[in-house]
């Protein structure tokens, strides 16, 4: 996969740094068609291979969760996986003070923090996957085990 030079955020910053191979797919944004379906039908993939970054709180710490973006996550199964007694989403108005990014460009890399991050097991199977690139509109494409490596995650099955 070739690297594009068009735009820079923290996400594509640290995968340069690291020397992983991505892509760049844009899109059209719209604040009022936030859904998977609106990304699946611009984004040129399989919907199981667009992933959602979505952030939660844990029994003691934030953590984060990608999932296929046509699924729903299920909270009682991350809890499990995680080792917390129970994890809710986090509420929108607190993303971006916690993250650094804004709904609808939240990546799982560059944060203000690196979290315990987890995938669903579905991530697993060595093939390119799509995440937001931390910014609303972009889709970075890399190989889901360069992920997986790079943001040190635990997979398992964490969807309904």
């Amino acid at each position: 996969m070739a690297k594009t030079k068009t735009l820079k955020t923290n996400a594509l910053r640290q995968l340069d740094k690291a020397k992983i191979n991505y892509e760049i797919k844009t899109y059209d944004y719209d604040e009022d068609h936030l859904s998977g379906d609106h990304i699946v039908g611009q984004v040129d993939m399989d919907a199981g291979d667009i992933y959602k970054t979505l952030v939660l709180k844990g029994d003691r710490d934030y953590l984060v969760c990608c999932i296929p973006v046509l699924e729903t996550i299920d909270l009682k199964k991350l809890a499990k996986l995680s080792g917390h007694k129970k994890v809710e989403m986090i509420p929108l108005k607190d993303l971006l003070a916690v993250t650094g990014y804004m709904r609808g460009g939240c990546s799982p890399i560059g944060m203000k923090k690196q979290f315990p991050t987890y995938m669903d097991e579905s991530a697993l199977r060595p093939r390119p996957i799509a995440l937001s690139a931390g910014k609303r509109g972009y889709q970075m494409v890399l190989m889901s085990t360069d992920l997986i490596n790079f943001v040190h995650a635990t997979c398992g099955d964490v969807i309904r």
